[in-house]
């Protein structure tokens, strides 16, 4: 049986949509409760992407194939990372390169 070969925005555009959907269904089963600008992100981003395809107009924010911007996806993953229960990232301060952890 072939195939079709498949459009890549509709593809990206389901990846995002189900993504979405993702994100609010792990919130909801770990009892998390989403802020109210998260719930409104999460909501506004879903229409966006159901009614135009993507859910940013600036070409230069995000890859021509994709969905969300570099951005949106960043504050996805977090929003998912918080419904999941883990720690907020941090920035971690880094030992210069070359110098060893052991002076001699």
């Amino acid at each position: 049986m072939k195939r079709k070969p498949t459009d890549p925005r509709a593809q990206a555009q389901r990846a995002a949509l189900n993504a979405l959907k993702r994100a609010r269904r792990v919130a909801e089963r770990g009892g998390v409760a989403l802020s109210e600008w998260e719930g409104e992100f999460l909501g506004s981003v879903a229409d966006r992407v159901s009614t135009y395809g993507r859910a940013f107009a600036d070409p230069e924010k995000g890859a021509p194939g994709q969905a969300l911007s570099n951005r949106q996806g960043v504050k996805l993953k977090e929003i998912v990372a918080k419904a999941k229960g883990k720690p907020r990232a941090t920035f971690r301060r880094r030992r210069p390169l070359g110098k060893s952890a052991d002076p001699d």
